[in-house]
């Protein structure tokens, strides 16, 4: 998927069709920066950056940019990488886990935000490219492995370009999108799923009956669990380890919330969970499923990351 896109010939109306170019390349800048920074809240923040840049630009410079699109794609993508550096350092002092920001599927999630315009996490294509699985494994990759990968395999940018954008070499681009590819392939489950929505149905119904024996048989024995509350409340600090702990944390988790309701939801393109209380999302759960069990789940309870789950 290339996200660039070319100049619209100079006439009579070049600078409204300029304007016009340079507008459209919103949507595919704030899918870039997403996979890039696993975080909406950033993502806007790199493009919003990108724009200033742009716009900060003279005329006859503007005018001297043969392709606006690409312009603007290789100074978002270096301020996601500068952007990448500084994170690195902000999760060190992150209270628990940091996890990705999940996003919802707009079809089905509707009067999020208030006010006009189109919803930054409505342009985002869900793909196989924002999986949590697949975001969760890019954020254990270095800066520079990072957008080489994601430019070269999922942008499809040839590596001059990349060396261009990390300020490497060609051949060090190359190396570094094929040890972010191993560590790809290495995270990737060895059995496909089997029915990723019904195993996530029959989850939520052996939660919500409170079922630790049912919970035990659809995890793997080697499931993990981990929840981002980014310390505004309450979650577990370290992930949880294994079938039948995760099932006794779950069920006495269910106890305790009482009234908490539980909706079968797209997340980042994937059958999962949301929780709401009282109609406001509290808690967003993604699966890593193979075969039919669950290894990986994955809660995000940060509110700062629910913000376009929050109904109107």
């Amino acid at each position: 998927m290339d996200i660039r896109s070319e100049q619209a010939e100079p006439g009579r109306d070049g600078a409204a069709a300029r304007r016009s170019t340079i507008v459209n390349e919103q949507g595919p800048l704030i899918n870039l920066a997403y996979r890039l920074l696993g975080s909406l809240a950033d993502a806007e923040d790199a493009v919003q950056e990108g724009y200033a840049r742009w716009y900060a630009l003279a005329p006859e410079q503007q005018d001297a940019v043969g392709s606006p699109g690409a312009w603007l794609s290789t100074v978002v993508s270096r301020v996601c990488l500068d952007l990448l550096g500084s994170a690195r350092v902000r999760r060190e002092r992150y209270v628990g886990e940091w996890l990705p920001e999940p996003l919802p599927d707009a079809r089905e999630w509707s009067g999020r935000r208030s006010g006009a315009g189109i919803d930054p996490a409505d342009r985002i294509t869900l793909d196989e490219s924002v999986a949590m699985a697949f975001l969760v494994v890019l954020d254990s990759m270095t800066p520079a492995e990072r957008v080489a990968f994601l430019l070269h395999d999922v942008f499809r940018y040839p590596f001059t370009d990349v060396a261009e954008i990390v300020e490497r070499t060609p051949a060090a681009c190359r190396q570094l999108a094929s040890s972010a590819r191993r560590r790809v392939s290495d995270a990737r489950p060895v059995a496909a799923p089997v029915a990723r929505a019904r195993v996530v149905r029959d989850f939520k119904r052996a939660w919500e009956a409170q079922d630790i024996g049912a919970l035990i048989e659809l995890l793997d024995a080697s499931a993990t669990a981990t929840a981002d509350g980014g310390g505004r409340v309450a979650a577990s600090l370290t992930p949880i380890e294994g079938a039948a702990e995760i099932a006794r944390f779950l069920v006495g988790l269910a106890r305790q919330a009482g009234a908490l309701n539980l909706l079968e939801r797209t997340v980042n393109g994937q059958a999962g969970l949301v929780a709401t209380d009282q109609g406001k999302t509290v808690a967003v759960y993604a699966f890593e499923i193979a075969g039919d069990h669950i290894q990986r789940l994955w809660v995000v309870r940060n509110p700062v990351k629910l913000r376009v789950w929050m109904r109107g």
